[in-house]
């Protein structure tokens, strides 16, 4: 059987497993990061709020709470780093009526205490001078200018490649069954064989219970809580322009409303309690309770421009706090576990965090040659009329358009099939570069990748997966 020997193994390739990587790789020391599917960004971290929260929700005190004000304060600075969209619009939580006036007062009292710069609570007239499509129902806010949106997939995907590029291994298509305590650290067995690994970083999702139970004694529950999402066509992204919370109170828990950095509308999500850990499936009443509920707060939403639904599933943990730490009775292994909302925002900060607990516990050393910065992918719609014809020229794959909805060419899709940890996968390409994010759902411009996709990577057309391997879309010619 074979035997893969690190310093460092990371289970899960989201968000958290990535930030931890990225920072992991600053210290000399060899690292893998072992995920069950075929790309980075699979689970959690792909179906999203894609929000920076301000802080002003979580618990004073709480992991939440300091690891959300630490990774906002950090996303500014990363997004320059590593290159990928963030857009710092502000954040309103939406309160319908005076009765409810002393929970805004208390969200604003906790934002204050957890460091969240900025708050103010603004009357309804206030609101509706920066929201005109903010209802007349609505009688005060929160306002939050540290609030923002990012790119889910843009954020995990440039801190794996900065990991990548310095060093980490991703080691994709492996599950972690079992995990055996030894002498020297820990044998995880896998469908491919033993990893060994001195110290092991535990960001598995909604698994991380899975993984932790496998070395402790004291067990751990996370639950998978789905929340289903509506997202509307470009032609409705400036409806609004902050993003918009609801206060809960008399008439129940709303949802949000926000643009997104790629200038689509979303709402959403609901949350619904799961058994399956794999069960993302939409249903027409929740779509439905969210069209509802997004209405109290924002008027003449266009949800007949609706161009897919789609749910993820956050890890939820019953202590409703992260779970950071090493673990007790198991030395050298780690947990960045029960990571839900908002684990988005906090991911840089728990990177920084576990990743620096591991390097003291293994007495390692920092790179000299360690690269903090990475380049994105090309957009050339982000270029002027003659940088873009000059790119043609030199590559006339940028002339030829693959994504008519989203304008994507064949220059940037071979970019994110041939660059460091390229797509191997459509759903790869489209996170990436955003092919079939459109408005056709890659009704239009699926085949044409596909056959970039298998030319590039040297496959047959047959074996070309959605996602992960027995999602193909061929089968054979007749």
């Amino acid at each position: 059987m074979k035997v893969l020997n690190y310093d460092a193994a990371i289970i899960g390739s989201g968000v958290i497993g990535c930030a931890v990587a990225r920072e992991l790789a600053r210290y000399d020391l060899s690292i893998c990061v072992i995920e069950k599917e075929e790309d980075v960004c699979s689970g959690t971290s792909k179906s999203n709020s894609a929000i920076v929260h301000a802080g002003h929700d979580a618990v004073p005190g709480s992991l939440k709470a300091r690891f959300n004000v630490e990774g906002n304060r950090m996303m500014g600075e990363l997004s320059k780093e590593l290159d990928f969209s963030l857009i710092r619009n502000g954040s309103l939580v939406l309160c319908f009526s005076e009765e409810d006036m002393p929970a805004l007062k208390k969200l604003y009292e906790k934002g204050v205490k957890n460091g969240v710069p900025g708050l103010a609570i603004l009357t309804g007239d206030e609101v509706r001078a920066m929201e005109p499509n903010v209802t007349e129902t609505v009688v005060a806010a929160l306002y939050a200018p540290s609030g923002g949106i990012v790119c889910p997939f843009g954020l995990t995907i440039a801190l794996a490649e900065n990991a990548c590029d310095n060093g980490v291994e991703f080691l994709f298509n492996t599950e972690v069954k079992e995990i055996e305590k030894t002498e020297k650290g820990f044998d995880l067995k896998t469908g491919e064989g033993i990893i060994h690994a001195a110290y092991v970083v535990n960001a598995a999702g909604v698994y991380a219970d899975r993984i932790h139970n496998m070395v402790s004694e004291e067990k751990i529950r996370i639950k998978a809580r789905k929340g289903d999402y509506c997202l509307l066509d470009k032609e409705a992204g400036n409806h609004v322009s902050h993003t918009i919370f609801q206060l809960p109170g008399k008439m129940g828990k709303g949802v949000l409303v926000t643009p997104t950095v790629h200038g689509n509308l979303l709402t959403g999500p609901t949350a619904t309690d799961v058994e399956d850990k794999e069960w993302v499936g939409t249903t027409a009443k929740e779509l439905s309770d969210i069209m509802e509920k997004a209405a109290w707060g924002v008027k003449n939403i266009p949800f007949r421009q609706i161009i897919t639904s789609f749910s993820g599933l956050r890890a939820h943990e019953s202590g409703d706090d992260f779970i950071l730490g090493e673990v007790s009775g198991a030395p050298g292994f780690f947990d960045a576990a029960g990571i839900e909302s908002p684990g988005l925002t906090s991911a840089p900060a728990i990177g920084v965090y576990i990743a620096e607990l591991v390097a003291r516990k293994a007495e390692a050393s920092k790179k000299e040659n360690y690269k903090g910065t990475r380049k994105g992918i090309l957009d050339p719609q982000k270029l002027s009329f003659d940088e873009r014809a000059e790119l043609i020229k030199k590559n006339p794959q940028y002339g030829t358009i693959i994504c008519r909805c989203e304008g994507v060419s064949e220059g940037e899709i071979v970019d994110a099939i041939t660059r460091t940890l390229g797509a191997v996968s459509l759903d790869g390409i489209k996170r990436r570069v955003r092919a079939g994010m459109g408005r056709c759902q890659a009704g239009f411009c699926a085949p044409k990748t596909m056959e970039i996709l298998a030319r590039e990577t040297g496959r047959e057309m047959e074996d070309i997966c959605k996602n992960r391997p027995g999602s193909n879309i061929v089968t054979g010619h007749k």
